[in-house]
């Protein structure tokens, strides 16, 4: 497990969920997200942040199954992984905070193999934050090489 010093904390469904604030680019208000056909079902399409094309993946879709929901807080939480840079769409961008080695744990269920992505869990005295790997999230993803080759051409194209 990868250490996590200071990490930005995020809602989805009912749930906190923390990625390093080293992966973290931005976070953006949800302006306009154009959607492309035919892409799978976590994948919402594509937006432009700091003047880039960022594709788009609710992460909603991804843990439950389900889209989000547009609301006023909403976020892009935009991560750049060793695939490429992409936009989680998430129901709330809230804190940053510090996490210590001692408030992490180990999470029993990191063997699963649909949630390698889950590598540890933060435990406060009122609240527990899931940390999650994006490399790994996003690595994990079903199509992820077809949208990674269809950003590639878009860029290349735009040039």
């Amino acid at each position: 497990m990868q250490p996590v010093n200071k990490a930005v904390i995020f809602e989805s469904g009912r749930e906190e969920y923390a990625v390093s604030v080293q992966s973290v680019i931005s976070i953006e208000k949800v302006e306009f997200i154009n959607p492309i056909p035919h892409m799978p079902f976590y994948m919402r399409g594509v937006t432009k942040a700091r003047g880039d094309l960022i594709p788009v993946i609710d992460f909603e879709a991804v843990l439950y199954n389900r889209t989000l929901a547009e609301s006023e807080e909403a976020r892009l939480l935009v991560v750049q992984t060793q695939a490429l840079p992409i936009g989680f769409l998430v129901k709330e961008a809230k804190e940053i905070i510090d996490i210590s080695p001692e408030s992490l744990k180990q999470l029993g269920i990191a063997a699963y193999d649909k949630t390698k992505y889950f590598t540890g869990i933060a435990s406060f005295s009122e609240r527990l934050i899931t940390i999650i790997d994006p490399d790994i999230l996003v690595s994990s993803l079903e199509g992820i090489k077809d949208i990674q080759e269809y950003m590639k051409n878009t860029k290349a194209s735009s040039v």
